[in-house]
Protein backbone atom coordinates (compact mmCIF):
# COMPACT_ATOMS: atom_id res chain seq x y z
CA UNK A 1 0.00 0.00 0.00
CA UNK A 2 1.13 3.01 -1.08
CA UNK A 3 -0.34 7.02 -0.54
CA UNK A 4 2.64 8.34 -3.09
CA UNK A 5 5.36 7.19 -4.99
CA UNK A 6 8.89 9.18 -5.30
CA UNK A 7 10.32 8.01 -9.00
CA UNK A 8 12.98 10.13 -8.41
CA UNK A 9 15.98 8.76 -5.94
CA UNK A 10 16.75 10.98 -3.58
CA UNK A 11 20.82 11.67 -2.65
CA UNK A 12 20.53 11.02 1.13
CA UNK A 13 23.78 9.45 1.45
CA UNK A 14 25.49 12.24 0.26
CA UNK A 15 24.62 14.15 3.45
CA UNK A 16 25.37 11.41 5.20
CA UNK A 17 28.75 12.88 6.99
CA UNK A 18 26.87 16.01 8.05
CA UNK A 19 23.66 14.03 9.54
CA UNK A 20 26.13 11.83 11.61
CA UNK A 21 27.73 14.58 12.56
CA UNK A 22 24.74 15.72 14.44
CA UNK A 23 23.94 12.03 15.70
CA UNK A 24 27.52 11.76 17.48
CA UNK A 25 27.12 15.29 19.22
CA UNK A 26 23.71 14.64 20.56
CA UNK A 27 25.11 11.09 21.71
CA UNK A 28 27.84 12.62 23.41
CA UNK A 29 25.48 15.19 24.88
CA UNK A 30 23.42 12.57 26.41
CA UNK A 31 26.64 10.51 27.64
CA UNK A 32 27.14 13.59 29.27
CA UNK A 33 23.80 14.35 30.88
CA UNK A 34 23.52 10.51 32.27
CA UNK A 35 26.83 10.59 33.81
CA UNK A 36 26.14 14.96 35.06
CA UNK A 37 22.63 14.12 36.38
CA UNK A 38 21.99 10.70 36.25
CA UNK A 39 18.12 9.00 35.43
CA UNK A 40 15.24 10.60 37.65
CA UNK A 41 14.34 6.73 38.81
CA UNK A 42 10.74 5.73 39.85
CA UNK A 43 9.84 3.58 43.38
CA UNK A 44 10.21 0.62 41.67
CA UNK A 45 13.98 0.92 41.38
CA UNK A 46 14.67 3.66 44.24
CA UNK A 47 12.21 1.74 46.79
CA UNK A 48 9.74 3.41 48.77
CA UNK A 49 6.00 2.88 49.87
CA UNK A 50 3.13 1.24 48.37
CA UNK A 51 -0.51 1.68 49.58
CA UNK A 52 -3.89 0.27 48.65
CA UNK A 53 -6.77 2.07 48.93
CA UNK A 54 -10.66 1.37 49.17
CA UNK A 55 -12.90 3.72 48.12
CA UNK A 56 -17.28 3.56 48.11
CA UNK A 57 -17.55 5.48 44.95
CA UNK A 58 -15.61 5.46 42.18
CA UNK A 59 -12.44 7.83 42.94
CA UNK A 60 -11.06 10.73 40.68
CA UNK A 61 -7.18 10.18 40.78
CA UNK A 62 -6.22 13.36 39.91
CA UNK A 63 -7.96 14.74 42.86
CA UNK A 64 -6.01 12.20 44.84
CA UNK A 65 -2.40 12.86 43.39
CA UNK A 66 -3.38 17.05 43.95
CA UNK A 67 -4.27 15.92 47.55
CA UNK A 68 -1.20 13.90 48.07
CA UNK A 69 1.15 16.34 45.99
CA UNK A 70 -0.06 19.38 48.74
CA UNK A 71 1.98 17.23 51.79
CA UNK A 72 5.27 17.45 49.63
CA UNK A 73 5.36 14.39 47.47
CA UNK A 74 6.32 15.36 43.78
CA UNK A 75 6.41 12.11 42.53
CA UNK A 76 4.12 10.36 43.31
CA UNK A 77 2.31 7.33 41.28
CA UNK A 78 -1.40 6.83 41.89
CA UNK A 79 -3.36 4.15 39.56
CA UNK A 80 -6.62 2.28 39.67
CA UNK A 81 -5.96 -1.31 41.22
CA UNK A 82 -8.86 -3.91 40.33
CA UNK A 83 -11.75 -1.45 40.07
CA UNK A 84 -12.51 2.14 39.80
CA UNK A 85 -13.31 2.56 43.53
CA UNK A 86 -9.84 0.81 44.24
CA UNK A 87 -6.58 2.90 43.95
CA UNK A 88 -2.77 2.22 43.89
CA UNK A 89 -0.44 5.14 45.41
CA UNK A 90 3.55 4.80 45.15
CA UNK A 91 5.72 6.96 47.60
CA UNK A 92 9.36 7.48 47.17
CA UNK A 93 11.38 7.38 50.12
CA UNK A 94 11.30 10.91 52.38
CA UNK A 95 14.58 11.15 54.66
CA UNK A 96 13.16 11.36 58.35
CA UNK A 97 9.87 9.09 57.92
CA UNK A 98 9.16 5.43 58.01
CA UNK A 99 6.72 3.79 55.91
CA UNK A 100 4.31 3.83 58.79
CA UNK A 101 4.57 6.94 58.81
CA UNK A 102 3.97 8.08 55.34
CA UNK A 103 0.99 5.74 54.87
CA UNK A 104 -0.60 7.46 58.11
CA UNK A 105 0.45 11.18 56.71
CA UNK A 106 -1.38 10.35 53.40
CA UNK A 107 -4.53 8.51 54.73
CA UNK A 108 -5.17 11.34 57.51
CA UNK A 109 -4.99 13.78 54.01
CA UNK A 110 -7.19 11.38 51.87
CA UNK A 111 -9.65 11.12 54.81
CA UNK A 112 -9.35 14.61 55.25
CA UNK A 113 -11.16 15.04 51.82
CA UNK A 114 -13.25 12.06 51.41
CA UNK A 115 -14.70 9.98 55.20
CA UNK A 116 -14.71 6.70 52.67
CA UNK A 117 -11.18 6.08 52.11
CA UNK A 118 -10.39 2.61 53.91
CA UNK A 119 -6.54 1.44 54.03
CA UNK A 120 -6.17 -1.82 52.61
CA UNK A 121 -2.86 -2.55 53.19
CA UNK A 122 0.77 -1.20 53.16
CA UNK A 123 3.46 -2.55 51.69
CA UNK A 124 7.79 -1.60 51.90
CA UNK A 125 9.55 -1.48 48.68
CA UNK A 126 13.47 -1.86 50.05
CA UNK A 127 16.74 -1.06 47.81
CA UNK A 128 17.12 -4.63 47.45
CA UNK A 129 14.24 -4.91 45.13
CA UNK A 130 14.97 -1.76 43.13
CA UNK A 131 18.69 -2.87 42.55
CA UNK A 132 17.17 -6.33 41.42
CA UNK A 133 14.59 -4.34 38.77
CA UNK A 134 17.78 -2.68 37.81
CA UNK A 135 19.77 -5.65 37.45
CA UNK A 136 17.28 -7.34 35.61
CA UNK A 137 16.14 -4.13 33.31
CA UNK A 138 19.94 -3.73 31.95
CA UNK A 139 19.72 -7.97 31.75
CA UNK A 140 17.04 -7.82 29.15
CA UNK A 141 18.74 -4.78 27.27
CA UNK A 142 21.73 -6.72 26.80
CA UNK A 143 19.54 -9.85 25.74
CA UNK A 144 18.03 -7.85 23.02
CA UNK A 145 21.50 -6.28 21.59
CA UNK A 146 22.66 -9.48 21.82
CA UNK A 147 19.40 -11.45 19.68
CA UNK A 148 19.57 -8.29 17.49
CA UNK A 149 22.92 -9.03 16.68
CA UNK A 150 22.67 -12.54 15.77
CA UNK A 151 19.22 -12.10 13.56
CA UNK A 152 20.64 -9.63 11.38
CA UNK A 153 23.78 -11.90 11.13
CA UNK A 154 21.94 -14.65 9.72
CA UNK A 155 19.42 -12.76 8.08
CA UNK A 156 21.69 -10.19 6.32
CA UNK A 157 25.40 -9.98 6.63
CA UNK A 158 27.63 -8.80 9.77
CA UNK A 159 28.10 -5.22 8.83
CA UNK A 160 24.61 -5.04 8.73
CA UNK A 161 23.96 -6.35 12.05
CA UNK A 162 27.01 -4.47 13.61
CA UNK A 163 25.42 -1.02 11.74
CA UNK A 164 22.02 -2.00 13.15
CA UNK A 165 22.70 -2.51 16.45
CA UNK A 166 24.94 1.20 16.58
CA UNK A 167 21.97 2.98 15.45
CA UNK A 168 19.88 1.17 17.77
CA UNK A 169 22.31 1.78 20.76
CA UNK A 170 22.15 5.33 19.68
CA UNK A 171 18.10 5.59 19.77
CA UNK A 172 18.40 4.60 23.65
CA UNK A 173 20.93 6.18 25.00
CA UNK A 174 19.99 9.25 23.08
CA UNK A 175 16.31 8.29 25.34
CA UNK A 176 18.15 8.26 28.12
CA UNK A 177 19.92 11.81 27.30
CA UNK A 178 16.00 12.97 27.39
CA UNK A 179 15.32 11.63 30.30
CA UNK A 180 18.28 12.98 32.10
CA UNK A 181 18.73 16.08 31.05
CA UNK A 182 14.90 16.77 31.90
CA UNK A 183 14.95 14.76 34.85
CA UNK A 184 11.84 13.21 34.15
CA UNK A 185 10.79 10.08 36.02
CA UNK A 186 12.10 7.19 35.06
CA UNK A 187 9.85 4.10 35.64
CA UNK A 188 9.32 0.25 34.46
CA UNK A 189 6.92 1.86 31.80
CA UNK A 190 9.57 3.97 30.60
CA UNK A 191 11.80 0.47 30.62
CA UNK A 192 9.27 -0.79 28.55
CA UNK A 193 9.10 1.95 25.91
CA UNK A 194 12.96 1.68 25.58
CA UNK A 195 12.90 -2.10 24.75
CA UNK A 196 9.69 -1.36 22.51
CA UNK A 197 11.77 1.17 20.55
CA UNK A 198 14.69 -1.45 19.75
CA UNK A 199 12.53 -3.54 18.07
CA UNK A 200 10.32 -0.83 16.50
CA UNK A 201 13.90 0.48 15.13
CA UNK A 202 15.06 -2.95 13.99
CA UNK A 203 12.01 -3.47 11.94
CA UNK A 204 12.66 0.04 10.05
CA UNK A 205 16.60 -1.20 9.46
CA UNK A 206 15.50 -4.68 8.48
CA UNK A 207 13.00 -3.17 5.65
CA UNK A 208 15.54 -1.05 4.42
CA UNK A 209 18.50 -3.40 4.33
CA UNK A 210 16.32 -5.99 2.58
CA UNK A 211 15.83 -3.52 -0.11
CA UNK A 212 18.83 -2.73 0.10
CA UNK A 213 19.70 -6.42 -0.97
CA UNK A 214 17.16 -6.33 -3.62
CA UNK A 215 18.44 -3.98 -5.22
CA UNK A 216 21.79 -5.05 -5.45
CA UNK A 217 20.44 -7.99 -7.61
CA UNK A 218 18.39 -6.05 -9.36
CA UNK A 219 20.57 -3.23 -10.00
CA UNK A 220 24.17 -4.09 -11.40
CA UNK A 221 25.65 -0.82 -12.67
CA UNK A 222 24.67 1.03 -8.83
CA UNK A 223 27.16 1.99 -7.04
CA UNK A 224 26.67 0.80 -3.08
CA UNK A 225 25.52 4.67 -2.48
CA UNK A 226 23.10 4.75 -4.71
CA UNK A 227 21.67 1.24 -4.15
CA UNK A 228 21.07 2.94 0.02
CA UNK A 229 19.69 5.94 -1.82
CA UNK A 230 17.33 4.11 -3.68
CA UNK A 231 16.17 1.59 -1.14
CA UNK A 232 15.53 4.34 1.52
CA UNK A 233 13.17 6.43 -1.03
CA UNK A 234 11.14 3.35 -2.03
CA UNK A 235 10.48 2.68 1.54
CA UNK A 236 9.28 6.20 2.50
CA UNK A 237 5.76 5.71 1.64
CA UNK A 238 6.10 2.62 3.78
CA UNK A 239 7.47 4.27 6.49
CA UNK A 240 4.69 7.25 6.89
CA UNK A 241 2.06 5.22 6.90
CA UNK A 242 3.10 2.87 9.24
CA UNK A 243 5.31 5.09 11.52
CA UNK A 244 2.40 7.91 10.90
CA UNK A 245 -0.59 5.01 11.99
CA UNK A 246 2.04 3.98 15.22
CA UNK A 247 2.26 7.61 16.32
CA UNK A 248 -1.21 8.59 16.18
CA UNK A 249 -1.91 5.75 18.80
CA UNK A 250 0.96 7.09 20.90
CA UNK A 251 -0.39 10.64 20.92
CA UNK A 252 -3.49 9.41 22.22
CA UNK A 253 -2.23 8.01 24.93
CA UNK A 254 0.23 10.50 25.60
CA UNK A 255 -2.88 13.11 25.91
CA UNK A 256 -5.16 11.12 26.96
CA UNK A 257 -3.52 8.07 29.17
CA UNK A 258 -2.95 10.20 31.89
CA UNK A 259 0.03 10.26 33.88
CA UNK A 260 0.17 6.36 34.05
CA UNK A 261 1.34 6.65 30.34
CA UNK A 262 2.55 10.06 30.23
CA UNK A 263 6.33 9.19 29.76
CA UNK A 264 5.48 5.97 28.73
CA UNK A 265 4.45 7.51 25.51
CA UNK A 266 6.83 10.26 25.34
CA UNK A 267 9.70 7.90 25.40
CA UNK A 268 7.69 6.19 22.64
CA UNK A 269 7.84 9.21 20.89
CA UNK A 270 11.29 10.23 21.09
CA UNK A 271 11.80 6.27 19.86
CA UNK A 272 9.90 6.47 16.76
CA UNK A 273 11.51 9.57 15.82
CA UNK A 274 14.73 8.79 16.03
CA UNK A 275 14.12 5.53 14.94
CA UNK A 276 13.29 6.74 11.64
CA UNK A 277 16.46 9.24 11.45
CA UNK A 278 18.78 6.50 12.31
CA UNK A 279 17.67 3.71 10.35
CA UNK A 280 17.54 5.55 7.29
CA UNK A 281 20.78 7.69 8.34
CA UNK A 282 22.56 6.16 10.97
CA UNK A 283 22.69 2.09 9.95
CA UNK A 284 22.90 3.30 6.34
CA UNK A 285 25.51 5.03 6.37
CA UNK A 286 27.45 2.65 8.93
CA UNK A 287 26.98 0.03 6.84
CA UNK A 288 28.00 2.24 3.41
CA UNK A 289 31.59 2.82 5.42
CA UNK A 290 31.78 -0.58 6.91
CA UNK A 291 32.22 -1.53 3.27
CA UNK A 292 29.09 -3.05 2.10
CA UNK A 293 29.24 -4.44 -1.22
CA UNK A 294 27.24 -7.05 -3.68
CA UNK A 295 28.62 -9.93 -2.77
CA UNK A 296 28.25 -9.63 0.67
CA UNK A 297 24.66 -9.92 0.51
CA UNK A 298 23.55 -11.87 -2.98
CA UNK A 299 24.91 -15.44 -2.43
CA UNK A 300 23.08 -16.86 -5.45
CA UNK A 301 23.38 -16.29 -9.23
CA UNK A 302 23.08 -12.67 -9.76
CA UNK A 303 20.67 -11.47 -12.65
CA UNK A 304 22.85 -10.54 -15.54
CA UNK A 305 22.26 -7.49 -18.24
CA UNK A 306 19.54 -8.28 -20.53
CA UNK A 307 17.21 -10.30 -18.03
CA UNK A 308 13.40 -9.79 -17.93
CA UNK A 309 13.19 -7.62 -14.87
CA UNK A 310 16.95 -5.62 -15.30
CA UNK A 311 16.22 -2.31 -15.76
CA UNK A 312 19.57 -1.60 -18.15
CA UNK A 313 18.46 -4.89 -20.24
CA UNK A 314 18.62 -3.29 -24.07
CA UNK A 315 21.64 -1.61 -23.35
CA UNK A 316 25.08 -1.29 -25.22
CA UNK A 317 27.86 -2.97 -22.77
Amino acid sequence: MEFFRIHKTIPFMRHALVLNAVSVVTFILAVFFLFHRGLHLSVEFTGGTVMEVAYQQPVDIGKVRETIGKLGYQDVLVQNFGTSRDIQIRLPVQKGQTSAQQSEQVMGALKAVDASATLRGTEFVGPQVGEELTTNGLKALGMVVVGIMIYLAFRFEWKFALATVLANLHDVVIILGFFAFFQWEFSLAVLAAVLAVLGYSVNESVVIFDRVRENFRRYRKMSTREVIDNAITSTISRTIITHGSTQLVVLSMFFFGGPTLHYFALALTIGILFGIYSSAFVAAAIAMWLGVKREDLVKGPVKREGDPDDPNAGATV
